[in-house]
């Protein structure tokens, strides 16, 4: 039976061309799934309800998508769209929709009816012609809210709509039909949540723009996802020339007044040291957009890029007065003020008493920036962690590392710099090698060409080399090299090494497996004929 993607769920097609009812089908499935379990008079009893459940998850909306409870910090998440909402800027209808989700999962049901009764009335008055194809997400939302309140009749009443809608599209499936609208918010969507759903979303941008290529939302929407792909170090985004910068033009080619556009453009201008360039945009930005967040913190950003220390303070408290919860402009003020403290500590000329105060500046704004994003904020964590070790509050920076280091499902280029900054810690701050050795191998394992994990290797190679010099016999470093040389495939090289360590570590369960499967894949590559 061919299957047919729709959402992370997928619709069997081929039922309506044996002219037999999908939902029969379902039912045929939970008998059998009851019988087998010996609870086949509880599950038809529920029967209604678990064939809603099927249907809803067959849709295109906020409740199919990825990023749910355990993956994003709600708290976080609903002040920043609340933020957005009332900043009044283009996107609230989107943002209506994605915080009828949040209020749902935080059990906020009749909220999040209201969020979306406010983004029907935005659509409607915004975009009366084209409502249909714009309220596809907003009705599937609508069922799932009323699902979770018990509300069956209603749930089913909004699956009946969104089949009405759905008939109007030659390729839609029974209750989604996947055209740039549903594409385009769906990357919006994905673009809001934590890093490691950035590619998804930028698969989103690019269909929508497939069907609809003039579209400014969509095309800044692939812009802002290629840039930050483009930051982090790993991805095959950041290893060429810019995409995003070339993006960002196409979006001031629709919109010459796109003041975030142009900000971020500025940004990667100054990276390719086109700085009279973005200068001049940032200026411009500046100008046309005084009072608007998204553009003093990324102007901040790039004056304190420049050095202009002051300057990058100074707009990013005006942004701060303006949301004054902002996580990500307690983090730019904190880095401002860490900038000032590195400077103020190598003068060599550091008053204990300006030290002391800059200190705990930073500490502040690191820990607002994280306080209510203890999933997805790692490096406002890993910077409240240096201070603390820079202050020698060593316990401190201890939990910090021991949170971070228990985290799943994060990008691997943060795995990797946890890990790596953990195994600082523990080298510079409590002299302990051995359990540096340990954090560096973990950042190592993590299989991402990353800049983190080349200076976990850099590091290794420091340590492992030390200890061999001061003890030829040093065991733990033998294993060291001997999992490097695997690592890089030059297996006899690392037979050798791990041979060598047992020696002097006879009953090492991790040199014993590691050597038997040198052994393994040698003598397997010697048997194949040539």
């Amino acid at each position: 039976m061919v299957l047919e993607e729709a959402g992370d769920v997928r619709q069997p097609q081929g039922v309506a061309d044996m002219h037999i009812p999908w939902e029969a089908c379902v039912h045929v499935v939970v008998a059998h799934e009851l019988d087998v379990q010996g609870v086949k008079p509880f599950l038809l009893i529920n029967a209604q309800d678990d064939l809603l459940n099927v249907k809803l998850n067959w849709l295109q909306c906020h409740f199919t998508w990825a990023p749910q409870r355990e993956n994003i910090d709600l708290d976080d998440m609903k002040q920043r769209l609340q933020d957005s909402i009332d900043l009044g800027v283009k996107y609230q209808a989107m943002s209506y929709n994605q915080l009828a989700f949040v209020n749902c999962l935080q059990g906020n049901c009749v909220e999040a009816i209201q969020n979306l009764k406010e983004t029907e009335k935005i659509l409607r008055e915004n975009h009366e012609d084209e409502f249909d194809k714009r309220s596809i997400i907003t009705y599937g939302n609508y069922a799932w809210v009323y699902y979770h309140m018990g509300q069956l009749t209603e749930a089913q009443s909004y699956l009946d709509k969104l089949e009405r809608i759905c008939k109007q599209f030659p390729e839609a499936s029974r209750y989604t039909a996947m055209i740039p609208e549903v594409y385009g918010e769906k990357g919006w969507s994905l673009l809001s949540g934590p890093g490691q759903y950035y590619e998804d979303a930028m698969e989103c941008f690019k269909r929508a723009l497939e069907e609809d290529p003039g579209n400014t939302d969509w095309n800044n929407g692939y812009a802002t996802v290629l840039f930050r792909l483009e930051w982090l170090s790993g991805t095959p985004e950041s290893q060429g020339p810019s995409e995003s910068m070339k993006q960002f033009r196409r979006v001031l080619e629709l919109d010459p007044d796109h003041t975030v556009a142009m900000v971020l453009l500025a940004l990667k201008l100054q990276q390719f040291n086109q700085s009279e360039e973005a200068l001049e945009l940032i200026k411009e930005t500046l100008q046309k957009s005084p009072d608007l967040p998204y553009v003093l913190r990324y102007a901040a950003k790039f004056y304190r890029t420049e050095g202009d220390v002051e300057k990058a303070v100074e707009l990013l408290k005006k942004g701060l007065e303006i949301t004054p919860h902002s996580t990500f402009l307690h983090h730019q003020i904190g880095q401002c003020y860490r900038t000032k403290l590195y400077k103020l500590i190598n003068s060599h000329n550091a008053a204990l008493q300006q030290k002391g105060e800059l200190i705990e500046v930073c500490k502040y704004h690191f820990q607002k920036a994280f306080e209510k994003r203890p999933l997805t904020s790692i490096k406002p964590h890993l910077d409240f962690a240096g201070i603390c070790s820079l202050n020698e509050e060593h316990h401190k920076a201890k939990e910090i590392y021991n949170h971070l280091l228990t985290l799943e499902g994060i990008r691997p280029e943060n795995k990797q710099a946890i890990c790596l900054q953990a195994g600082l810690f523990e080298l510079n701050h409590k002299n302990s090698e051995s359990n540096a050795i340990n954090h560096f191998l973990e950042g190592i394992k993590v299989n991402y060409d990353s800049i983190e994990q080349k200076r976990c290797r850099e590091n290794l190679e420091m340590i492992a080399a030390r200890r061999l010099r001061r003890n030829p016999r040093e065991s733990k470093a033998l294993g060291v090299f001997g999992f490097l040389h695997q690592l890089d495939g030059e297996r006899c090289e690392a037979l050798q090494y791990f041979e060598k360590a047992l020696e002097f570590d006879p009953d090492n369960e991790k040199y014993l497996s590691a050597l038997c499967e040198l052994r393994l894949s040698i003598k397997t590559d010697s048997d194949i004929p040539n």
